[in-house]
């Protein structure tokens, strides 16, 4: 790590002179986002939006003389904008937003590292990963570990850090040499702090707001640390309110005592992040002085105040996804979007369905299967909830957005159990309507139920999943430990579409079960 940080730290000194204002000391505004998602236009309730955004951060901008704009990372994925134009559309309105600050997400993985580096070094802003080690890929000197911007004679060091990509991002779309985010980020910041004699030292950070599946998150991060001042985050979608510091804390004691900031602003760019710091009281800084806000992205703007040239980029793209979004092919019987389980609940139950009718043909055709045991699919794969009424085809395709292939696997009962166990501590993931995961009081996993029978480890079960999940990807490890019977050829949205279309055809309500399917044990 030090050996990149000496190698590229004349990357920093170069860039300085772009941001050096007027000796006078004053106040730096920060403003930031992660997880936009492919949100390019407002979500359903007039949220969010990138010309809503924009007019956001063009009236920071001209209301304040040092504004800086950091991205927190998964710009992309989430909408029809990435699944049909493939960052296209999000690279260059980043670039008209005008990121000073870049750090990657996990979704910018999605289309493989050949896509990434293509579309990534393209961004205007510095691009800054700390703990990703990119030599010999595609990748290989798109990304620094660090800039130091310099406003009003002051001294400010970015730096990103990124999230441990095993069981979370797909081993055929990344190569990368992973180095661990709390000695790397400490190394990183103490270098800032002390060599480059920074005033004020920011981790940009995609690993989430708390620690998973022993994963460290900004809060260990922050506990961890000495020289980091403030952390901005990413991943975990936590919308980190000021004003309700009792849910998600924005101030966390450091290994000295001293407390850091910790800021995120939730996900599809609903809001948009405000730090302030006062540049002439920068002696003894810590996170309890640098001020912070969460402005909303809302249509309070007039027409106007919308950037004409984000306008004109946008409207052949907007053509073809509104004619798709506009394509009713169901009716939904009621408002998922405050129950956790709908969509996951209707996702494995068509993933039961769907591995159980292959399986039948399987058999027709000769082979030797027998009948599926349960489904297993993946909540965060699900990228839409359903709300009552309509359901349209772009719709469906933005909630099912990942090249992902239905598969059949077989597998011992042992490594189902690990993988459940695993589900449960993290509050459960899709599973088919036969199936019970009983967990005690703290979340973990007693017992698994398939059809009335507890599972045995020394059994073989056949499983109706995805590709992604398979692999032992969302932490479920084990999983990888089967058996390959079959896998689709087809994107996983293109059959749920036909189902969702023949429910319409029969003159069926799509009505899932909406009861939860890791359950606490009454036996206590």
């Amino acid at each position: 790590m030090k050996r990149n940080i000496i190698i590229k730290a004349a990357v920093s000194v170069m860039g300085l002179a772009a941001l050096c204002f007027p000796v006078n000391a004053g106040k730096l505004v920060i403003l930031h986002t992660n997880d936009t998602h492919s949100a390019i236009e407002p979500n359903k309730d007039g949220t969010g939006g990138m010309l809503q955004l924009k007019a956001v951060v063009d009236s920071v901008r001209k209301a304040e003389k040092n504004v800086l704009l950091v991205n927190a990372g998964d710009i992309v994925q989430g909408s029809l904008y990435f699944k049909y134009f493939r960052g296209e559309v999000e690279y260059p309105v980043a670039n008209m937003l005008g990121y000073d600050i870049n750090i990657l997400g996990n979704h910018e993985f999605d289309n493989g590292m050949e896509d990434l580096a293509e579309r990534y070094k393209t961004l205007k802003g510095a691009r800054l990963s700390a703990n990703y080690d990119f030599d010999g890929t595609e990748m290989e000197g798109v990304m620094q570990p660090y800039i130091v911007k310099k406003i009003d004679g002051k001294k400010i060091g970015f730096f990103g850090i990124n999230i441990d990509p095993r069981s979370l991002i797909s081993e055929k779309c990344i190569d990368v040499k992973y180095e661990d985010v709390i000695p790397v980020a400490n190394e990183t910041a103490a270098y800032l702090k002390n060599k480059e004699k920074c005033d004020v030292v920011v981790a940009v950070t995609h690993i989430g707001y708390k620690s998973s599946n022993d994963k460290p998150g900004d809060v260990d991060l922050a506990k961890a640390s000495k020289d980091i001042d403030i952390i901005i985050g990413g991943h975990s979608h936590t919308l980190i309110d000021p004003a309700h510091p009792e849910k998600y804390p924005s101030l966390i004691n450091n290994a000295e005592g001293r407390p850091v900031r910790v800021v995120q602003t939730g996900k599809y760019g609903r809001h948009i992040g405000k730090l302030e710091i006062d540049l002439d009281d920068l002696k003894g800084l810590d996170g309890s002085k640098v001020g912070y806000e969460l402005i909303p992205v809302t249509s309070r703007f007039p027409e106007d105040a919308y950037d004409k040239k984000m306008i004109d980029f946008l409207r052949p793209y907007k053509h073809v996804v509104d004619s798709v979004n506009n394509h009713k092919i169901a009716t939904s019987l009621y408002d998922m979007r405050n129950n956790s389980w709908g969509m996951s609940n209707l996702t494995a139950d068509f993933g039961y369905w769907y591995a159980n009718h292959i399986a039948d043909s399987l058999r027709n055709a000769g082979e030797n299967i027998p009948g599926i045991d349960m489904s297993i699919m993946n909540k965060g794969g699900i990228r839409q909830d359903m709300t009552e009424g309509d359901v349209t085809e772009g719709q469906i395709l933005s909630t099912y957005p990942f090249s992902n292939r239905f598969m059949i696997m077989s597998i011992k009962g042992k490594d189902l159990l690990e993988a459940m166990g695993v589900a449960a501590r993290k509050g459960g993931e899709a599973v088919s309507g036969n199936v019970r995961a009983v967990t005690d009081a703290d979340g973990n996993l007693i017992r698994l139920v398939i059809d009335g029978e507890e599972v045995d480890p020394d059994k073989t079960y056949y499983v109706g999943t995805i590709d992604y999940v398979a692999e032992g990807n969302d932490d479920m490890v084990s999983l990888a430990n089967h058996s390959r019977i079959w896998v689709d050829e087809q994107e996983v949205s293109v059959p749920i579409l036909m189902w969702f279309k023949r429910q319409n055809d029969l003159g069926l309500p799509v009505a899932p079960s909406r009861d939860p399917r890791f359950v606490r044990s009454v036996a206590q």
